[in-house]
């Protein structure tokens, strides 16, 4: 069959006082301008999970745009997107369904709300698609696919062997290729879905990953790797046979993980010489009260004290950390938003990201907040951006939240602190650099 892999991609924002700031997000987006970008991992794995006689075509639509659909028939086409752009994504689908094209959607949020995904849709995929995809797709060829693809192997805690299909990308359209290690997150924070929608945290055999390592390295030969994790260093041990396999690889690469890295020597010592270049943490509030139910165990809570320590520790191996902040926590006053600002000037964070606090489907907190009648939207997705608040605060109003946001993003992304917390990074980086080679 034709099948066509689509995925809808971009940044969506509405608050345009945020847009004149030029919204940043380091490592992603700067100055409103997109510097990471990447394929759709799950697409490509869904590519190399299906046998070679399939004609296979890789599509990115960051909006809806006939004029990248139209050139290409398919007789099958499987789209994904996150929750802000899902309202593209069903366009999409219309768009196929009217042509007479089969339909499957899937990903994270159709696996939140199969309810509504399923109206748009010939099928849906609810779960880990790479062990559902070759039954599917052999349903299709026969007329007999089903309306519900649900994954029911979800307490297998290893991810699967197959390798993702970077044959299908033009490379230079990229300045990183993702790569995932671990699925999922043991931490239970409420914002997240992370923790409870795969069955468990995941680990993937290290010579799984190094073989997808050096498939990107037959088309680029030293990538920049970004894992596409949500906690990598959850095990330390496996963490650190997966660091070393790394390093014989000669890539850059950056991870997301939590503060217990630090806790950890000889794991730091490992990541300063195997090309690691940052660490991005989840720091969430640079207040302890706000730290308190963030997650079920109160693990947050209790690290909270080695914030600054942990910081020193990753950074003078050189290695820079983009440390990560939610406004709008039940606890927050609009005394909040300064005392991130210090936070960020004396901790000497290389990069800082701050997000609002977002309802999105399927966790804790959008259960909680339409409980207690504070979605200010129900089915709101188009605002599940990070800055866009679609629900009422308890410490402050709307409106302060909103001007909080553009506070902080008015003070810590320009150009100058940008260039001042780069160089006091890079001060303290070199030395370690110099020793590591």
């Amino acid at each position: 069959m034709r099948i066509g892999l689509i995925a809808v991609s971009g940044v969506r924002i509405y608050n345009e006082r945020l847009r004149k700031h030029g919204i940043t997000l380091p490592g992603f987006v700067e100055r409103a301008k997109v510097i990471a970008s990447m394929p759709s991992l799950g697409l490509l794995t869904l590519a190399g999970a299906l046998p070679e006689r399939h004609q296979v075509t890789y599509l990115e639509c960051p909006e809806y745009d006939e004029s990248i659909l139209k050139p290409t028939r398919f007789d099958l086409v499987a789209i994904s997107s996150f929750t802000a752009m899902s309202d593209v994504m069903y366009r999409i689908a219309d768009f196929y369904r009217a042509r007479g094209t089969k339909v499957v959607l899937g990903g994270l949020h159709v696996t939140l709300v199969p309810d509504e995904a399923v109206l748009y849709a010939d099928a849906i995929v609810v779960g880990e698609g790479e062990k559902l995809w070759p039954r599917l797709v052999q349903d299709c060829e026969q007329g007999k696919l089903r309306k519900v693809y649900r994954n029911a192997s979800s307490q297998d805690v290893t991810l699967g062997h197959v390798v993702p299909r970077f044959d299908l990308l033009d490379v230079t359209r990229y300045n990183r290729m993702p790569v995932q290690t671990t699925r999922g997150c043991p931490l239970h924070c409420e914002f997240c879905a992370a923790s409870r929608i795969f069955g468990g945290y995941k680990l993937k055999p290290v010579d799984a990953v190094v073989r997808e390592i050096r498939e990107i390295k037959k088309m680029w030969k030293r990538p920049f790797i970004e894992l596409a994790d949500d906690n990598t260093f959850v095990n330390k041990r496996w963490g650190k046979e997966l660091v070393r396999a790394v390093a014989e690889e000669n890539v850059h690469w950056f991870t997301e993980t939590d503060v217990s890295v630090a806790e950890d020597a000889e794991l730091l010592d490992l990541l300063a010489r195997s090309g690691c270049r940052q660490l991005l943490i989840g720091f969430e509030s640079p207040t302890p009260a706000a730290l308190e139910g963030i997650d079920t165990a109160g693990w947050k809570a209790a690290r909270y004290k080695q914030y600054r320590g942990a910081i020193d520790a990753i950074q003078d191996r050189g290695i820079s950390v983009n440390g990560c902040f939610i406004v709008g926590n039940d606890t927050d006053t609009p005394d909040i938003f300064p005392q991130i600002e210090r936070f960020a000037k004396v901790s000497g964070l290389a990069d800082v990201q701050v997000t609002v606090l977002t309802p999105f489907p399927g966790t804790s907190l959008y259960a909680r907040l339409k409980r207690e009648g504070r979605l200010l939207r129900e089915r709101a997705w188009e605002r599940c951006t990070l800055f866009d608040v679609n629900f009422v605060p308890k410490g402050m109003s709307v409106g302060d939240l909103e001007q909080g946001l553009e506070y902080l993003m008015g003070s810590l992304y320009t150009a100058e602190e940008t260039a001042l917390r780069r160089e006091s990074f890079l001060g303290r980086a070199r030395k370690a650099w110099r020793s590591t080679g």
